[in-house]
């Protein structure tokens, strides 16, 4: 049991009384050396909000029944909600009066001011501010002669930051900065800060990219040091460690990624055994070579967590030195691979497996749309590029559907998301949006990937060694309840909401295949599923219907997949001793938990960028009409998504012919005088009436 664990059962004790840090460390018998690292453990506790120190110094733990420790959700117009870490409970509401100088962000301790009365949530006040989640603000800056104020970017942060003049920095109303809090919030009196960095004005090139940047904190340049050590990685495999590999040069290997991909992770191989059995190999870049635990570079990589792509910019995980050259598995260069050999039987079975430090020379780098061209079309220009590797391909494809058929057995739910395809010009203005479908390339490269992050998953779990597993939770009774009355008005039905099994939703989604609220209801579907989270204790991956799952392909721009091989490595070396096991129990839980976080925010910086290029791009469109299906349904009107996959919102106050309400219970949206009804689902017309690229909002009109 760790000190933090022990600490924590202390205080649970019934004759525990709030005690100093100090008679603590005493109890414990904490020496000198050791008592900095006690007083961090028990501060690190009080910042989690799981003990707090009361005004005397003395510590307790938390009595949840009327403090809660959460994050503060914030809202524009002043109030908020504490979202506590355990999820057991609501989220409590903070009005603007109780807020006490917390904002949007902040990790806090709210007291229980109001319990739960039927529809009515729990409410509070704040009454500690544990972190502060803002240090630094993105916003456009307004000058205002003997000061300056700052409009932050995120509203949720509900005021406007206060900027001395002599801290200004020169900046010129309406263009975006990055401000530094030097003064938190009090009662009637708003935050002040000083600008510490000015991007531009927003129609710059490149300013509106660089502001979501900021905002998320995404680093975007290394290190002088990290990048200092990244140039002297030699760019050819050394020697000796060729000399020492599995020599696998001998396979037809080559790569299948996107047009402009330059960080390639991995190469396939494929041959048709005696026995009719397909021998596949997936190799995947040898990271962990060349990126050493704890080293400078690994400290960075994990800081990072992983690689952020945002339309016409990638902020990597590592430097391009490694990204991009001696790690990318580029062709007719000889390269690092941690490969995974299946032979795989005509069910899809892996009948046998063997995972080899492998030395492999890609032969060719193939593009997702020449691969489909050539599968699905036997287009002529793509079989000329292909001549040398036309057999395989035809074979992975026969293996690609044999793998599908043998996970939809099972009841994995397979998404049709279409991607969304933006088209930026030189100067980043987005030219063209369209919709763009997953074809048999990505999917064969999909499926050989999971089959492989599954098979490394299930033979860690069986060697009962410490590991970074791939979870996804089973959807709350509650969330698929809710979900069963939305599709109830298509014409649908669940079985077995209670213990839903994944094959009842991926039997839905065959249902829905092809019929205009295909989209749709695959969106309201993911919207009632948990979120897949990494973590050190294995579990199911309802999604995919699979007992075991890892993510192992992707070391380039994953931290978790170079965490995975480095544990490989040492197994495979006979290193993983009882000691080695030790330090992975405590170190693989804070990796699971930094990593999921990072990956949160890199998806929300990725959605971020998207809204605001699909509503500069309405900007241009404004007066324009457009057929769409609507998508969602609130009490104050019916979002709209359009063919190119661009959504906008049609207001009630935008709805002029009549008086429109939301009938929740029924789920659609009624006019009083005309009874003229909308349900999710319908297709109408609309006209663009406004797109604020500030506020991410496109807003339609019906025609």
């Amino acid at each position: 049991m760790s000190i933090r664990e022990i600490i924590i059962e202390f205080m649970e004790e019934k004759k525990y009384s709030p005690m100093l840090k100090e008679e603590l460390a005493v109890h414990f018998d904490i020496g000198r050396r050791e008592l900095e690292d006690f007083y961090n453990i028990l501060q690190g506790l009080e910042k989690e909000g799981i003990i707090i120190k009361a005004k005397n110094e003395r510590y307790g733990l938390i009595d949840n029944d009327y403090l809660v420790a959460g994050i503060l959700e914030g809202h524009e117009r002043g109030f908020g909600f504490v979202v506590s870490k355990d999820k057991i409970r609501q989220d409590i509401f903070i009005p603007a009066e109780n807020m006490n100088g917390a904002m949007h962000g902040d990790r806090v301790i709210a007291n229980l001011t109001k319990r739960q009365e039927g529809q009515r949530r729990e409410e509070g006040e704040i009454i500690r501010i544990l972190e502060r989640g803002n240090k630094t603000i993105v916003g456009t800056f307004e000058d205002n002669r003997n000061f300056g104020f700052v409009v932050p970017d995120d509203r949720k942060i509900g005021y406007d930051i206060y900027i001395p003049k002599a801290k200004t920095m020169k900046a010129k109303t309406s263009q975006k900065v990055v401000i530094e809090i030097t003064q938190w919030p009090e009662p009637r009196r708003n935050p002040e800060g000083k600008v510490i960095e000015v991007l531009g004005y927003l129609d710059e090139k490149g300013t509106d990219i660089l502001s979501i940047i900021r905002h998320f904190n995404l680093p975007e340049e290394f290190p002088n040091r990290v990048q200092e050590i990244a140039e002297r990685i030699p760019q050819e495999v050394e020697k000796d460690e060729a000399a020492r590999r599995v020599d696998l040069r001998h396979l037809n290997t080559f790569t299948i990624d996107g047009i402009d991909a330059k960080d390639i992770d991995d190469a396939v191989s494929i041959e048709k055994k005696d026995n009719g059995n397909y021998y596949l190999g997936v190799h995947i870049a040898d990271v962990a070579h060349y990126v050493k635990e704890r080293a400078v570079l690994d400290k960075e990589a994990f800081q990072r967590g992983n690689s952020v792509y945002l339309i016409d910019r990638v902020i990597p995980m590592l430097p391009k030195e490694l990204s991009n050259g001696i790690c990318s598995l580029n062709p007719n260069v000889d390269r690092l691979t941690l490969s995974v050999m299946m032979e795989i039987d005509k069910k899809g079975k892996v009948v046998d497996h063997e995972i080899v430090e492998g030395l492999i020379n890609s032969k060719q780098r193939l593009v997702y749309d020449d691969v489909s061209d050539f599968l699905e079309n036997d287009d002529e220009e793509a079989k000329k590029k292909l001549v040398n590797v036309a057999d395989d391909l035809k074979l992975m494809e026969e293996l690609c559907h044999i793998l599908y058929e043998k996970r939809e057995r099972r009841g994995s739910i397979d998404f049709e998301f279409p991607e969304t395809k933006i088209i930026l010009d030189e100067k980043g203005v987005p030219v063209e949006i369209k919709k763009e479908d997953r074809r048999i390339a990505n999917r064969l490269i999909e499926e050989f990937m999971l089959v492989c992050n599954e098979t490394v998953a299930e033979r860690f779990f069986w060697s009962q060694t410490p590991f970074l597993y791939r979870t996804h939770e089973e959807p709350s009774p509650e969330k698929i309840a809710s979900f069963s009355k939305l599709i109830h008005n298509f014409g649908y039905t669940l079985k077995g909401q209670n213990e839903i099994h994944p094959k009842e939703l991926q039997l839905l989604t065959r249902e829905v295949k092809g019929k205009k609220e295909e989209t749709l209801i695959n969106t309201l579907m993911l919207r009632s599923l948990k979120k897949a989270v990494y973590s050190s204790e294995p579990g199911i991956h309802f999604g995919l219907a699979a007992q075991y799952y890892s993510h192992f392909t992707a070391p380039i721009r994953r931290y978790p997949d170079l965490v995975i091989h480095r544990i490989i490595k040492s197994y495979l070396h006979g290193k993983l001793n009882h000691q080695v096991q030790q330090k992975l129990e405590v170190t693989l839980p804070e990796i699971a938990e930094h990593t999921s976080m990072t990956e949160r925010r890199a998806e929300e910086a990725e959605r971020e960028v998207e809204d605001m290029k699909k509503a500069q791009y309405m900007t241009r469109h404004i007066g324009e009409e457009f057929e769409g299906i609507v998508s969602s349904l609130t009490s104050f009107g019916m979002f709209v998504q359009l063919e190119n996959t661009i959504e906008g919102l049609v207001h009630f106050n935008n709805m002029l012919d009549d008086y429109y309400h939301f009938d929740e219970e029924k789920y659609y949206i009624i006019g009083e005088r005309t009874n003229r009804i909308y349900r999710l689902g319908d297709i109408i017309k609309i006209r663009v009436i406004d797109a604020n690229v500030m506020t991410r909002n496109i807003d339609f009109e019906l025609i």
